[in-house]
This record gives C-alpha cells, sequence and structure tokens, in this order.
C-alpha cells in the first residue's frame, strides 16, 4: 500500500510500532550488557574462594595432626589403667610392713622387700616413660575435682575444703585424668564439745 493511501491513523500506528520496536532493541541490549560478567568481581570471586580452600585445607592438616597426635599419646590408655591394679598391690605390700619390722628382718626377707621396691620403681618408671605420670597430692593441697575424688570428709588440721589424707593415688596420661585420686577433704579443725573439753579430755578452755 503506497503512503498516499495512509490514513493519519495509520501513520500513528506505524510511528507507535516503530518506536515499540527500538525500546525493545534498546531493552535487549542492556540485558546483554548486564549478562556481561564484571571482570573485575569475578577476579574478587575467584580470591576468595581459593582463600577459603586453603583455609579448610590447612584446618583439615592441622586435624589431622592432632588426631595422630592423640592416637600416640593415648595408644595405651586401656593398658595403662590394667597396670594401676598391679602398681597398687605392689605399694599396698609395701605399706604393710612396718619400719620396725624392715629392720628387724633377716637377710631373706630384706631381699624380697628391695625386689618388690625395684620392681614397682621399674613399673612407675615404665608408665611414665609412655605418658602415664603418677598423682599424689599432699595433705593441705587444694583439692582439683579435675584429679581428685573426695571419698569423705573429717575434722583435721587443714584448711576447709583442702585435702587431708590421700586413700588412694590416682594417675593422668598426657592431660588426661586415667584415674582421680581418691582423696579424704578436711572439714576444718574440730570443734570442742561444751564444758571447753575436746576429745580425749583435754581442756582446750584456757
Amino acid at each position: 500500500m503506497s503512503n498516499e493511501n495512509q490514513t493519519p491513523e495509520t501513520e500513528d500506528a506505524d510511528l507507535n510500532a516503530e518506536a515499540d520496536a527500538a525500546q525493545a532493541a534498546d531493552a535487549e541490549a542492556q540485558d546483554s550488557a548486564s549478562e556481561e560478567p564484571d571482570p573485575a568481581e569475578e577476579i574478587s570471586n575467584l580470591k576468595d574462594q581459593l582463600l577459603r580452600a586453603l583455609a579448610e585445607m590447612e584446618n583439615t592438616k592441622k586435624r589431622a595432626e592432632r588426631e595422630v597426635k592423640d592416637t600416640r599419646a593415648y595408644a595405651v590408655t586401656g593398658f595403662a589403667r590394667d597396670m594401676l591394679d598391679v602398681a597398687d598391690n605392689l605399694s599396698r605390700a609395701l605399706q604393710s610392713i612396718s619400719d620396725e619390722a624392715k629392720s628387724e628382718a633377716g637377710e631373706a626377707l630384706k631381699t624380697l622387700l628391695e625386689g618388690v621396691e625395684m620392681t614397682e620403681r621399674r613399673l612407675l618408671s615404665s608408665l611414665e616413660r609412655h605418658g602415664v605420670k603418677k598423682v599424689e597430692p599432699a595433705p593441705g593441697d587444694a583439692l582439683d575435682p579435675n584429679m581428685h575424688q573426695a571419698a569423705a570428709q573429717i575434722p583435721a588440721d587443714q584448711p576447709k575444703g583442702a585435702i587431708a589424707h590421700v586413700m588412694q593415688p590416682g594417675y593422668k596420661i598426657g592431660d588426661r585424668t586415667l584415674r582421680a585420686a581418691m582423696v579424704v577433704v578436711s572439714a576444718g579443725p574440730a570443734t570442742p564439745p561444751e564444758g571447753g573439753e575436746a576429745e580425749g579430755g583435754v581442756d582446750v578452755s584456757a
């Protein structure tokens, strides 16, 4: 159809169609431009991913080293715990004989006692060589719930809450408690009964 036969309405419609087509082309061009990645942003993202991967590798390496170290340090835990009964029996055997009996003992008994003492020292030395150490607090030491187990509380000369007596030594392996030391805790000095006499009939009122 020739331009001569077009009406004003037709010309307006054609102009609107051309404008719409131009706008659509511009919008498509803008969309294409916005979809193109920014090189600087892409480099930053890749750098961040690389740093994260390196940090994760380092954490994995440290975790593996720690697990290997713990495995070596605590591999003998079960065996060491079984050996504690042997150490206790040797210690009880030596403690059951008084110093007077030792001094009056014959050569055969003295030789036997020396052998038992040597065996106990050798056992403790072997345990210590594998990271197992004896924990034997002294009266007056502070009670450590991580290393000591309070079995009873009695009046004693030590401060209240401190260790008054050690019933059984403890052991630790590395930084862990293998067996807590069994102790008696002090309740503080005994309070004398009314009348000014403490136990044993001693007058402490003066």
